[in-house]
């Protein structure tokens, strides 16, 4: 089952030949750590994976979560193995080992969820949404609420959401019209619905806590307009009882329905309603909830979870991507189908059919699928060094600046694999043919489940307006620069390797290009013209970022192949020419779509803007 999630070589490959992750041991944070704890740690999240989260993935896609009343019941299969995540201690892999944690770098946890998500991305959601909720409490909590929820949201006894969108906002937070009203201890009262709630209702654990974003009325008792006034409240289902760590009543907020969506299946999806009166709490109507930051900061609260969600989705995106190649490699290795033309040209009727894979439009795809899925971990995981390095680089500069590019880049860690990663599912079912088209195979279900990654966390175009409109100017370009230094100097070392000097020369030329159209359309005034191609713009500089870090893991296998290396087993030589292989594939048919995207840029193409209603 493991060789069908995600290739362990490859991981070792991006994890310690690439990013060396290892070298973190020198840190005071990881100094007890080393290459061999933390492959030992990367072992047990592959062992929950294949034996706990893999098994049901099919069964929780086809007996969905169900509703009576209010109550959601899930899939058994789903309380065990996330039981087994817990006893693991795989919810607490980064944090300090005084709450119980590894303090395993987050490069690490980052591959070991990929592992999970490719296993069953449904169940894998429950588990990971609490986490989050808990590093939100760690860094806006005040020190209780931090002692009463946090060890059990890690050890998984609770679960936690978000819940920021609303029926009628969606993914505008200014439109929300959920309520707080303060009460005389400190603590607010919550009336409103909120929608796309995963894991808001089941029957998994014994407690939920929401983390719910609300406006507090103005001293006029009318809530403002805008983003004033959003706070952000700790919202538990069971309000605390009167003995340390007891449950207390019922709180006012409950389920009222689920979304029956086309994939994440297994991840209950719901409506919630706060306040509406059927459970009331200490005699009152209003779901109870405690203020996390301060009042009118919620929306800066929430971006440390919707930040880390966003490289959560993904993760979750190359995840179900990878495991929709490596599929897909399997039967083309395995189907047999039509016979390939020799030198002559002609086939030959008496000659046995061929494993697909013989077929050079079927390597094609595979190829494509293994540029898109190997090119997107890598994105991921130098995301996640990013986050190690913003946290504990010994040096304040480095810090700062790890910080700043991981800003640059979150747009795109979220995006790009959203919509090339869910490509790649897409060919894997091509590969298939009719079969991958069935439920015989798991392909269909991959698809079904990635497709949602380009709408969670804010949709494409969202990004597109963030990385465009916010991210590549801030601070006057600085992490732009850096990033591009970066790029610059692994240009500049591949070009003393004759195989790689001109596939470097097409992310030379890629890159520039980006950076060019930056510039002019830096220089609009037109907001709106500016951003009006934002889309086509996030296409391009996530398409010349990916090929910029194909080219890191390129010059990793060329200095593996070099002269004179005579250790090498056959099967990592086999390795290094895919990777090189899968670089030139990338640069020479992905990287010329830059010029592409580019083109309706600079000049700005106003098609779309001018486009008025009445003419569609």
């Amino acid at each position: 089952m493991n060789d069908l999630l995600l290739s362990r070589r490859d991981l070792d490959f991006l994890l310690f030949e690439w990013l060396d992750v290892a070298a973190l041991a020198a840190r005071a944070r990881y100094a007890e750590h080393s290459r061999e704890t933390l492959s030992a740690a990367l072992d047990t999240f592959s062992s929950v994976a294949s034996d706990f989260f893999a098994p049901h993935n099919r069964s929780s896609d086809l007996n969905e979560p169900t509703f009576d009343d209010g109550a959601v019941r899930v899939n058994p299969p789903v309380r065990a193995a996330l039981a087994a995540f817990g006893a693991a201690g795989l919810g607490a892999a980064t944090h300090d080992y005084e709450i119980g944690g590894m303090q395993l770098p987050y490069t690490l946890e980052r591959a070991g969820t990929a592992l999970l998500d490719a296993a069953n991305v449904a169940t894998a959601a429950y588990a990971l949404l609490s986490t989050g909720n808990a590093n939100l409490l760690l860094a806006h909590a005040t020190p209780e609420l931090v002692a009463r929820y946090v060890p059990a949201l890690l050890a998984g006894r609770v679960h936690g959401t978000m819940c920021l969108s609303e029926p009628q906002a969606g993914s505008s937070l200014a439109d929300i019209t959920t309520r707080a009203e303060r009460q005389g201890d400190g603590r607010y009262r919550l009336f409103g619905n909120k929608m796309w709630i995963s894991a808001g209702e089941h029957d998994l654990t014994e407690n939920i806590l929401h983390l719910v974003l609300a406006k507090v009325p103005g001293p006029d008792g009318q809530l403002q307009a805008g983003v004033r006034g959003i706070s952000l409240f700790a919202v538990p289902k069971f309000l605390p009882g009167a003995t340390e760590g007891a449950l207390g009543e019922r709180n006012d907020v409950v389920a009222a329905g689920l979304n029956h969506k086309l994939g994440f299946r297994g991840t209950s999806n719901c409506v919630l309603n706060f306040g509406e009166g059927r459970f009331r709490p200490e005699g009152a109507p209003g779901a109870l909830g405690t203020r996390v930051g301060e009042e009118g900061q919620g929306l800066a609260c929430m971006f440390h979870m919707m930040n880390e969600a966003r490289i959560g989705v993904g993760t979750g995106a190359v995840a179900l991507g990878y495991t929709g190649y490596l599929h897909a490699l399997d039967y083309a290795r395995s189907r047999r189908q039509g016979r390939v033309p020799g030198r002559s040209g002609k086939r030959s009727a008496e000659e046995p059919p061929v494993p697909i894979i013989e077929h050079a439009d079927v390597r094609r795809m595979l190829l494509a699928q293994k540029s898109y899925v190997e090119g997107g971990l890598g994105l991921i995981l130098y995301c996640a060094r990013l986050v190690d390095d913003a946290a504990t680089a010994p040096d304040a500069t480095e810090r700062r600046l790890a910080a700043a590019l991981l800003e640059l880049l979150t747009p795109v860690a979220k995006s790009w694999p959203s919509q090339w990663c869910l490509a790649a599912n897409d060919l894997a079912i091509q590969v298939h043919g009719g079969y991958g088209y069935t439920r015989d195979f798991p392909v269909e279900q991959f698809w079904r489940d990635n497709r949602l990654n380009a709408i969670h966390e804010g949709t494409h175009g969202i990004q597109a307006a963030d990385l465009l409109g916010r991210k590549v100017g801030a601070d006057g370009g600085v992490a732009l620069g850096a990033l591009g230094a970066r790029v610059t100097a692994t240009i500049a070392e591949a070009r003393g390797y004759a195989s790689l000097a001109a596939d470097a020369a097409r992310v030379e030329a890629a890159w520039r290009h980006v950076l060019s159209v930056t510039g002019a359309l830096g220089a609009l005034g037109d907001a709106a013209l500016r951003l009006a191609n934002a889309s086509a713009y996030l296409e391009a500089f996530g398409h010349a970022v990916v090929g910029w870090l194909w080219l890191e893991q390129a010059l990793v296998a060329a200095r593996a192949l070099g002269a004179g290396n005579n250790e090498l087993t056959d099967r990592d030589a086999a390795f290094y020419h895919g990777k090189l292989q899968a670089f030139r594939w990338f640069t020479r048919w992905e990287l010329p779509k830059v010029a592409a995207w580019l083109a309706v840029l600079d000049p700005v193409d106003p098609t779309c803007l001018e486009m008025q209603d009445a003419w569609f």
